[in-house]
C-alpha cells in the first residue's frame, strides 16, 4: 500500500460498508454474559450502527462474514473459525469471508481466559468451538424459518446445502432470505449438527487469508498510514533497568525530517517525518544512562546462580509417594540447561496511535486487545472504553505481542501523548498520528525472552528396569509474578507445566521449583513451559530406557498404560516412522511425546552424521491428537511450522548477555532454521470425535528431545545444554 494512503480500518465501520451499505442483510449475534439474544438487521445507509454483538452476518449478495475475535498471525484462525460457522450454516465455502472483530471483551472474550479478549495458549479454536457452532446454527435456523414463512411450507420439508435453501419447487440463496430472517425472533437451543454429517470440517479448504497475503493486499501494522502521520523509533538503554541520565538531542534534531526528541520511561524517542529520518536521528542522538538499577550479570553468571539452587529444595509442586524412601535401586541423574530465547517474529513490533483529548485509536497486530486497551488508556489518561483498537494481521508473534505491560502499545501512546504536551512545540504535534516501529535489532535486544531454566532430574530403576521414583527440580524466572495471572501462594504453573504431571506411571514423584528474580524482562514463548519441560522429561525418559537396556518406544509403552491418548499417539508415530526397521549406516532415530494445550504430539526424528562429524536432521515424522480436525491442511501447516520453529531454537537459539548487554541483534547472530536445513516432514492426524484442541504450539515441544535422543542413539553423546551447537557440530 502506498505511503500516505489511509488504510480502511478493519473495524466496525468497514463492516457496515460491506454489509449495511449494500442493502439490508441478516446479522446474528449473541451476548455470552447472560444478556438477551437477538437478531439485528444490518442498518440501511444512514441508520444507527447496530450493537456490536454479532459473529455472523449475511449480506444481500449472500456473502457471509464471520467476525473473528482472535488475531490472525499466521496460524489460520480466519480459516478455521470461519469453517466452524460455514459447517453449521451448510454454506458454500466460496461465500464465506472473515473479518477481524473489534476489541470488545464483553462481546468477544476468550472464553478460556475469562473476561479478556486475547489470543494465546492455542485456545482460538478450542474456546470458539461451541460458540461459533451455535452462531452458525442459529443463522441457518433463521434463514430456514424465513423460507418456511415465505413459501408456506413446513420447516421439516426444507433443506439447505451449499448456501441454497430448498423445498420442492422453491429455492433461494441466503441473501434472498436475509431481510425476512432479520425480522424474526432468534430461536434458542438450536440443535447442532451431528459431526458424522460434517461436509466442510475435516476437508481441504483454501485459506481465507492466502490470496490477500500472497498479493500484498493484506494489511499489517507497518502498512497503516494516516494523514499527517509521524514515525518514531526509540533508543533504549544497553542494559535492562537503566534510565536516561543526560540527553543531547542537538545532532539528532539537525537531521532533515526529524521533528522532535522526547524521553519516555524505557528510553528516548526520535520522531520524524519518515522511518529513515527517525533512524538517522536515533543514530545521532547522544544519551548517557544511569545504570545504578540495571541488570549487569552476564548469562553465564545467571546460569551459575541457578545451578547453585539445584542442591536446595524448592517450592513444592508435585508429591506422590516418597522418593527418598526408595533404596537399593539404580540411580540415574541428569541436568539440563536452557537459554533465553527471543520470539523474533518476521514482522517486528509496530503500532499506529491517533490520540485525541477524548479518544485514542490504535492499529496493531494486537494479540491482547483487552490488556492493551487498559494499558493504553492508563498511558493516555483515558478510560479503556475510550480506546479503540483496530486489529490487523500480524506477521507472526509466538507470544511476543501478548505481554501484560503492552510494551510497544504503551510506548506508542506515551510518545503520542508527549507530543501533545504544550512544552513540546506548543503541543501542536499531538494532533498528528504516530507510527512506532521496532526494528528487528530493537526487538531482539529489547527483551521479553523465554526465561533461562536449569533442571535437575534424578530417578531410580528397579533391577527389572521398572521406574520406581522420579525427582525433578526446576530453577527459572517466573513469567507470571506480579502480573494479573499470578496465583499468590502457588508455584508458577508456566514454569512447571509438562513436568508437574507426566504421562508415565511412577509410584514416587516429586517436583519442586525455584522461581528466581533477574532484571531481564521475560515472557511466554511459543508453547511456554513445555519448551523446556518436554525436553528435560523426554530426554530423561530416553536416558532411563538406555539405563534399563530397553527400546525407548517399548519402555514408554509400558509406562503409558494409564494414558491411552498418549499411548495411541506414540504408537501411531512409531508405526508411521517405521520404528525398529533398519536405517542407512550413519543414521539413527529418536522419539519424544508431549502434551501441551490439551493436544498430544509425538515426533520421531531421523538424523545422520557425515564424515566430518556434522549432524543433520533428515526426517521428522509427527503424529498429533488435537480432537476433531477442522482444517487438516492448517493443522499440518502448524505442525510443519512448529517443527521448523522448534528445530531452529534447539539447534541455534540463544540470547546471551555479556555484563548485562545482549550479544545478539538480528538473524545473523540469532540464527533461525534455513530453508536448506528443513528436513522432510510427515504429519499424521489422529482420528477423533472429541472437541478440537490447540495446534499452534503443541508441535514445538517434542522437536528438541526427539532430535537429541536421535543424536544420542547415533553418537552416544547426550545433549543436555541447549542450543545443540554448544555440544555437537550441525
Amino acid at each position: 500500500m502506498p505511503d500516505g494512503m489511509t488504510v480502511p480500518a478493519t473495524s466496525r465501520r468497514r463492516f457496515l460498508q460491506v454489509t449495511g451499505g449494500a442493502g439490508v442483510g441478516l446479522m446474528v449475534g449473541f451476548t455470552w454474559a447472560g444478556t438477551s439474544r437477538r437478531a439485528d438487521a444490518a442498518p440501511a445507509a444512514g441508520a444507527k450502527p447496530f450493537t456490536p454483538n454479532a459473529f455472523v452476518s449475511v449480506a444481500p449478495d449472500s456473502t457471509i462474514t464471520v467476525q473473528i475475535k482472535h488475531l490472525e498471525m499466521g496460524q489460520g484462525v480466519h480459516t478455521g473459525l470461519t469453517a466452524i460457522v460455514a459447517e453449521e450454516m451448510d454454506a458454500d465455502w466460496a461465500q464465506m469471508t472473515a473479518q477481524a472483530a473489534p476489541a470488545n471483551a464483553k462481546l468477544y472474550n476468550n472464553t478460556a481466559f475469562g473476561p479478556i479478549q486475547g489470543t494465546g495458549g492455542s485456545t482460538s479454536v478450542y474456546n470458539s468451538w461451541t460458540q461459533l457452532r451455535q452462531a452458525g446454527a442459529t443463522a441457518r435456523a433463521l434463514l430456514v424459518a424465513a423460507a418456511s414463512q415465505t413459501w408456506g411450507v413446513p420447516v421439516a420439508e426444507i433443506t439447505v446445502a451449499k448456501g441454497v435453501v430448498s423445498s420442492g419447487k422453491h429455492s433461494a440463496k441466503f441473501g434472498e432470505l436475509a431481510a425476512k430472517a432479520a425480522t424474526l425472533p432468534v430461536p434458542t437451543d438450536v440443535p447442532l449438527k451431528d459431526p458424522k454429517t460434517f461436509t466442510l470440517i475435516g476437508t481441504r479448504l483454501p485459506r481465507k487469508d492466502s490470496v490477500a497475503k500472497s498479493t500484498g493486499k493484506a494489511v499489517f501494522a507497518i502498512d497503516v498510514a494516516q494523514p499527517g502521520m509521524l514515525v518514531a523509533v526509540v533508543q533504549r538503554p544497553p542494559r535492562f533497568g537503566a534510565k536516561a541520565q543526560t540527553i543531547d538531542a542537538k545532532a539528532a534534531k539537525a537531521i532533515k525530517g526529524v521533528v522532535e526528541v522526547v524521553e519516555i520511561p524505557r528510553g528516548v524517542a526520535v520522531v520524524a517525518n519518515s522511518y529513515w529520518a527517525a533512524h538517522q536521528g536515533r543514530d545521532a542522538l547522544k544519551v548517557t544512562w544511569d545504570e545504578s538499577g540495571a541488570e549487569k550479570r552476564g548469562t553465564d553468571a545467571i546460569v551459575a546462580d541457578y545451578k547453585s539452587l539445584l542442591s536446595q529444595p524448592g517450592e513444592l509442586v508435585t508429591k506422590v509417594g516418597d522418593v527418598a524412601a526408595v533404596t537399593g535401586a539404580q540411580v540415574v541423574k541428569a541436568e539440563y540447561t536452557f537459554p533465553y530465547l527471543a520470539h523474533a517474529p518476521m514482522e517486528p513490533l509496530t503500532c499506529v496511535v491517533k490520540l485525541g483529548r477524548e479518544a485514542c485509536e490504535i492499529w496493531a497486530g494486537d494479540q491482547f486487545q483487552t490488556v492493551d486497551q487498559m494499558n493504553a488508556a492508563k498511558a493516555a489518561g483515558l478510560k479503556p472504553e475510550q480506546v479503540t483498537i483496530n486489529t490487523v494481521y500480524a506477521g507472526g508473534s509466538f507470544g511476543r505481542r501478548a505481554n501484560l505491560e503492552s510494551d510497544y502499545i504503551v510506548e506508542g501512546v506515551t510518545i503520542a501523548k508527549a507530543l501533545s504536551d504544550p512544552k513540546v512545540q506548543g503541543g501542536k504535534l499531538g494532533a498528528r498520528p504516530v507510527k512506532l516501529i521496532w526494528s528487528r535489532e530493537d526487538d531482539i535486544r529489547g527483551g521479553r525472552y523465554r526465561p533461562i531454566y536449569v533442571h535437575g532430574v534424578e530417578a531410580k530403576l528397579g533391577a527389572d528396569g521398572s521406574l520406581l521414583s522420579w525427582q525433578h527440580r526446576i530453577v527459572g524466572q517466573s513469567i507470571m509474578k506480579g502480573g494479573p495471572f499470578a496465583q499468590p501462594g502457588k508455584p508458577d504453573s508456566t514454569s512447571t507445566e509438562g513436568a508437574a504431571e507426566i504421562p508415565y506411571d511412577v509410584p514416587n514423584h516429586l517436583v519442586d521449583l525455584h522461581s528466581t528474580d533477574t532484571g531481564v524482562p521475560v515472557l511466554w514463548w511459543r508453547s511456554v513451559g513445555a519448551t523446556h519441560t518436554a525436553f528435560a522429561v523426554e530426554s530423561f525418559v530416553d536416558e532411563l530406557a538406555v539405563a534399563a537396556r530397553q527400546d525407548p518406544v517399548a519402555f514408554r509403552r509400558k509406562l503409558m498404560t494409564k494414558h491411552p491418548r498418549h499411548l495411541a499417539v506414540l504408537n501411531l508415530v512409531a508405526e508411521k516412522a517405521d520404528w525398529g526397521k533398519p536405517l542407512p549406516k550413519g543414521w539413527a532415530r529418536g522419539i519424544a511425546v508431549a502434551e501441551s494445550f490439551n493436544s498430544v504430539a509425538a515426533h520421531v526424528a531421523e538424523v545422520s552424521q557425515d564424515d566430518k562429524g556434522r549432524v543433520k536432521v533428515e526426517r521428522m515424522v509427527c503424529a498429533v491428537d488435537c480432537g476433531i480436525a477442522i482444517t487438516p491442511d492448517v493443522i499440518k501447516a502448524q505442525m510443519e511450522g512448529g517443527i521448523g520453529f522448534g528445530l531452529g531454537a534447539v539447534m541455534f537459539g540463544a540470547i546471551t548477555m555479556t555484563d548485562g548487554v545482549v550479544d545478539q541483534s538480528n538473524f545473523d547472530t540469532y540464527r533461525c532454521l534455513r530453508i536448506d536445513e528443513m528436513p522432510k516432514v510427515e504429519v499424521h492426524i489422529m482420528p477423533s470425535a472429541n472437541p478440537p484442541t490447540g495446534v499452534g504450539e503443541p508441535g514445538v515441544p517434542p522437536v528438541g528431545p526427539a532430535v537429541a535422543n536421535a543424536i544420542a542413539a547415533l553418537t552416544g553423546k547426550r545433549v543436555r545444554d541447549l542450543p545443540f551447537t554448544g555440544s555437537v557440530s550441525v
